[in-house]
Parts: C-alpha cells; sequence; structure tokens
C-alpha cells in the first residue's frame, strides 16, 4: 500500500482516539433547564470522560442543574478522583441520586455523593464500603473475639503493610475532607474507608450521610425546589419546579471509550497489533497485516494508558512474544518456545494491577491465546524436525550417481552437461563428446566421472 495511504489510516485513527466527539446534546442556551445523566455499572475512564464532558457542557449551555442518576459497584480510583475534581470545580450544581430502588452507590460511588452539592437516595438502596481495594489492598478482615488481640506485639502486623497504611490513610483524609464540604457526616465517612461499613438509604438519612430521600426523580425537584446550596463558596437556591428536563443520552465516544477499555478488548487488540506487525515484517509489501496491526497496537495503547496496567506484566508478554518468535525464526527444539509461552501466560495474567473484578481479564482469554501462540510453536517445531529428518533434496550430495553427457572428448579434464548446466569434469578414463557419464565425487564445482559403464577401480582390465 502506498505511503500515503498509510499515514492516512494512521491520521484517521489518532484523531479518533483524541476524541474529536459531537456534542453530548442538543440542548440550546436556557438558564430554564435541568439536565439528567445516567451513570450505571463501574466507574471507569469511559463515565470519567461522560461525566466531565457533561458538566463542561452543561457550563456552556448555562444548565441549571446536573442530576446525576448513580448506580455503581465502585471503580478505579483514578478515575473517580478526575469526576469528583470536576464535580467540585463545576458552576453548576450537581445532584447525585442513587436510582432506582435496589441501586447502589457502593465504593466510589460513596465518594461521589459526598463530593456532590446534593445527595439522595432512593428507598431500598444503599452506600459505603468504600475501603480502597483497586492497587491491591485486601478489605478489613472481622476480628475473631476467641483470639488474643496481640496486633501492636506480633513482627508481621507491626502495624500492617506500611504502603497499605498510607493508602488507608490518604483515603480516609480525602472522604473527611468531601464530607466537610458540604456538613455532611465525616466520623461515619471514615468508618466507611477504614471498616468497610455500609448504610441503607433511611440509615443515611438519619445519620446525615445524604441530604434527603426521594422515591422518583419528581419527588426529588420537588423536594430541591427552594433549597439553598452553595456552589464554589456562593450561595444557590435551587429552583426545580416548571423546569424544563433534559436527558443527555450517550454518544459514540463513550460508546467506544468504554469497549476499548474494557481489559479484555484492549488485551486483545494488543495481541492482534503484535501479531499483525509481526506478520508484515515477516511478509513485507502484504499491507494489510500492517495496516490493522498498527491501529489495533494504537488503539490498545491508548486504552493500556487509561487502565491500570502493570508495567512488568506487559514486558513479560513482550518477551513472551519475542521468544515465541525466535523459536518459529530459528527453530530451538522447544526452548524458546516453551519458555515464550510461560513469560506470555506470565506476563497476562499480571498485567491488570487491579484487584477489582470488571478491571480483570477473564482467565479463558489468557489460556485461549497461550494455547494458540503455544501451538503455533508446536506446530513450528514439528515442522522443523520433519524438515530435519527428511531426505536432503538439494546440495552437492545429491549429485553423486547422477548421469552427465559429455560436451566434447577429454581425458582428464573437460565439460559435460548435467541437469541442464554446464559442469567441469575429470576423468581417468578417456570420454568421448556425447557419451553418457556418471558421477562418482564431487569437489567444489569440479565433477569426477567415469563411463556410465566403465569398469571400477577394483575391477579386473
Amino acid at each position: 500500500m502506498p505511503i500515503r495511504e498509510y499515514l492516512s489510516w494512521m491520521i484517521y485513527s489518532l484523531l479518533l482516539l483524541l476524541g474529536l466527539a459531537l456534542p453530548i446534546s442538543q440542548a440550546q442556551d436556557s438558564p430554564s433547564q435541568v439536565w439528567h445523566l445516567k451513570i450505571s455499572g463501574v466507574i471507569g475512564p469511559a463515565s470519567s470522560d461522560l461525566l466531565i464532558r457533561t458538566l463542561e457542557d452543561a457550563r456552556d449551555h448555562n444548565a441549571h442543574l446536573l442530576i446525576v442518576q448513580l448506580d455503581t459497584p465502585g471503580g478505579l480510583d483514578s478515575s473517580m478522583r478526575n469526576m469528583i475534581q470536576a464535580v467540585i470545580d463545576s458552576p453548576v450544581p450537581v445532584a447525585t441520586f442513587v436510582h432506582p430502588k435496589g441501586a447502589r452507590a457502593a465504593s466510589a460511588g460513596t465518594y461521589l455523593l459526598y463530593a456532590s452539592h446534593i445527595a439522595a437516595m432512593a428507598p431500598a438502596t444503599n452506600l459505603g464500603a468504600a475501603t480502597p481495594v483497586q492497587i491491591g489492598m485486601q478489605p478489613p478482615q472481622p476480628k475473631d473475639p476467641s483470639q488474643p488481640d496481640d496486633t501492636q506485639n506480633s513482627p508481621g502486623a507491626a502495624a500492617q503493610n506500611p504502603m497499605q497504611k498510607k493508602i488507608m490513610n490518604d483515603a480516609a483524609a480525602y472522604i473527611r475532607g468531601l464530607a466537610d464540604l458540604h456538613g455532611r457526616n465525616a466520623d461515619w465517612a471514615e468508618k466507611a474507608v477504614r471498616d468497610a461499613a455500609s448504610l441503607s438509604s433511611s440509615e443515611a438519612l438519619a445519620e446525615g450521610v445524604i441530604d434527603l430521600l426521594a422515591n422518583d426523580l419528581n419527588d426529588l425537584l420537588l423536594q430541591l425546589d427552594g433549597r439553598e446550596i452553595k456552589v464554589r463558596d456562593q450561595p444557590y437556591i435551587l429552583q426545580t419546579t416548571n423546569r424544563e428536563l433534559t436527558e443527555i443520552t450517550t454518544d459514540w465516544r463513550y460508546e467506544f471509550l468504554a469497549t476499548i477499555t474494557n481489559p479484555n478488548v484492549a488485551y486483545i487488540l494488543m495481541l492482534v497489533g503484535l501479531y499483525g506487525l509481526l506478520l508484515e515484517f515477516y511478509n513485507p509489501g502484504v499491507g494489510l497485516p500492517g495496516i490493522l496491526g498498527g491501529i489495533s497496537l494504537l488503539v490498545a495503547l491508548y486504552a493500556f494508558q487509561l487502565l491500570p496496567i502493570s508495567y512488568a506484566g506487559l514486558a513479560l508478554i513482550a518477551l513472551g512474544v519475542g521468544l515465541m518468535v525466535t523459536e518459529a525464526m530459528s527453530p530451538s527444539f522447544g526452548i524458546f518456545g516453551v519458555g515464550g509461552a510461560i513469560s506470555f501466560a506470565i506476563g497476562s495474567v499480571m498485567l491488570m494491577d487491579s484487584e477489582l473484578p470488571a478491571f480483570q481479564i477473564a482467565v479463558p482469554v489468557i489460556a485461549a491465546f497461550t494455547a494458540v501462540t503455544g501451538a503455533l510453536c508446536v506446530f513450528v517445531l514439528a515442522m522443523a524436525l520433519r524438515a530435519r529428518k527428511a531426505a536432503v533434496v538439494s546440495g552437492s550430495g545429491m549429485l553423486i550417481g547422477k548421469q552427465a553427457i559429455a560436451m566434447e572428448d577429454f581425458q582428464n579434464l573437460g565439460k559435460v552437461k548435467l541437469h541442464g548446466e554446464i559442469w567441469n569434469a575429470q576423468s581417468d578414463y578417456p570420454i568421448h563428446a556425447g557419451e553418457t557419464v556418471t558421477v562418482i565425487h564431487v569437489k567444489g564445482l569440479l565433477l569426477e566421472v567415469r563411463k556410465a559403464h566403465s569398469p571400477t577401480s577394483g575391477d579386473s582390465s
């Protein structure tokens, strides 16, 4: 494929990754609007990007209020903090509403509730369990009353892992700061972090964790009307009755980010990219594998920089692929292939540096790709062994015993024709032009021949 077309594909993919998206909504500039955005599922790069862009559009369209309908089991710390920073800095107030009934605002959702200008929940919902686990921490285990309290004296528990203590203390201080922003219960917030405590919606209202209970969106708007809050430390009076309610729908950019930041999809894209480029380098000029491989690898790298990946795992995958390619190019009877498959599998397991199930690569996916790459190495190795055991079909050894035609009369040195080629020949017996001779030895480019029916050196004269 011409270089110009290849560059065009690359530039197009880069523009796609940079996210030159269309506006999220078609709302007109009007201060009478209340915007409504639904966020459900795991908090990650896609939901973070969606909320941040929605807040920017709400500011540009002079919206009166943004209601975020939330239902989440938690998510990534980095995405959550980006969302919280956008909420705190937004000139448009945010009311986070845990809805519908049966929804939850666990882990990262609890932080978002505390950061919002209005925290509301529907009946039969819950929040809490905000202990950080996305970077390797385990939730606190309940203490066995029958065991003595010797944590202060045990050398291994010298308090707990220092890094875990730092992470826990940082998370507790962070959520206490969010609670102080809007006068909510900071003590329970810290308990949700340190002890993974949870509350139902009615208990959260009684504890001063949320501002109100509402059955549905209309009930929420009625209760918010006339309420005074602070936005950027300035008083702000909500007027939510008779307001136009604008539903914010997700766009292609959200769907694109949600797809590629799925760890399984990002992992597959990375491998497709690697194998596509290797195939292109092995057989230059095909074009299609190189283009698809380059785009897939770029998209995978973009997704990885949004996800919590382990660079050690990424390096092990690259090493594994390199070793298996080495096995394919220069067979070593399995040493490189087996080592590459092991490195590939270990790196794949280590790739996602997160304890959250939603951000783990599925074991069947890892097993499938490891099996495919391993089978490829076994196939290459079998082909190499078969080639070694096969009879020789080329080389000077194959010329011995073949018959040639003398091109001239000669004794000692002359010319013969073999397989359509002219060779220098040597003979101890007189040879006449047109006679058939047999090759008995090869010395470099010189053939030692004798008449086809001449006596051998062991025969009597």
